[in-house]
């Protein structure tokens, strides 16, 4: 049988890298930490961790055995949170994570939705990047996220051991973004490679690096004006005449005085919305959100 608290420890290793660092999170001297995660090992007749001079990094069995211990973790805070509400009285909660530009764009005509529906609800809302979020909702802090991924599977797949489940909502493709009087801003569609000499101005470190790799395989170097975290402030920037953008259709901003929008040609990048919700547990509030969302897309897109 493993050690449950003895899990506890390797997640707080995992997270920090470090023993020295686990051991102040968890109020523990480094020895204590050593000595629980060496007892695990023996108890498994396997390693979990392998120990060097740069830190500590998991060992195959070691990323198994701590995706499990989130998953556990997980259902330990919602039965937690489950007892405390059967044994009062307390107004039902949910709590929903999002990044911005679906907060902006689709979370709130969903809102309005749920609270037709569930009045008596009280609603929190935490925006996070996808990141942060799905940890959020393993750790049972959150009851959904609305999250986007970019090229490739989504961050929840099939069968994955993290205790989430993906529901995908729609693809957000990428537009450029160029000030109104530019030299190209009269095109129907664009190539990246028709822009290899423009400087750019990033909404977001993701659209930076995805935007870095397409431009490579166009065959030029993206020559970066910002890199932000706001694409209404990289629009306002656009605008200014700072440089170009591209920027997901649903973070473009409805005032686009000043700014010409344009699709880009295959092969081109997209972004990809969706909903994380926990495996396993019954929650018709999360249930109700998450339809709310669907039936926003449905009218919006």
């Amino acid at each position: 049988m493993i050690d449950v608290r003895r899990l506890a420890i390797l997640r707080e290793v995992a997270r920090q890298g470090s023993f020295n660092r686990a051991a102040a999170e968890l109020r523990l001297t480094p020895s204590a930490v050593s000595q629980q995660i060496s007892a695990l090992e023996r108890a498994l007749g396997t390693a979990v961790v392998r120990r060097s001079t740069r830190g500590v990094e998991l060992t195959e069995a070691g990323r198994v055995l701590t995706e499990a211990g989130d998953a556990i973790a997980a259902e330990l805070s919602y039965a937690e949170r489950e007892i405390g509400r059967l044994a009062s009285a307390r107004t039902e909660h949910l709590t929903v994570a999002t990044f911005t530009s679906g907060g902006q764009r689709l979370l709130p005509a969903a809102l309005t939705r749920f609270t037709a529906e569930h009045p008596g609800v009280e609603l929190s809302v935490f925006e996070n990047e996808p990141a942060d979020s799905l940890p959020l909702v393993r750790a049972g802090g959150a009851d959904l996220a609305l999250v986007y991924h970019f090229d490739g599977p989504p961050p929840v797949r099939p069968g994955d051991r993290s205790g989430l489940v993906w529901t995908a909502l729609l693809d957000d493709p990428m537009w450029i973004v160029l000030p109104a009087g530019h030299r190209l801003a009269g095109r129907d569609s664009l190539a990246l490679a028709d822009l290899a000499a423009e400087r750019w101005v990033h909404g977001c470190f993701s659209t930076g690096d995805t935007l870095d790799h397409y431009a490579a395989l166009a065959g030029f170097e993206v020559r970066t004006a910002c890199r932000g975290t706001d694409y209404v402030f990289v629009q306002s920037l656009v605008r200014a005449g700072v440089g170009i953008s591209m920027i997901p259709q649903i973070a473009l901003t409805a005032d686009q005085g000043g700014l010409v929008t344009i699709p880009l040609e295959p092969p081109c990048p997209s972004r990809f919305v969706g909903v994380a919700t926990p495996h396993r547990r019954a929650n018709p509030l999360a249930d109700a959100m998450l339809r709310a969302l669907q039936e926003t897309v449905a009218v919006q897109v």
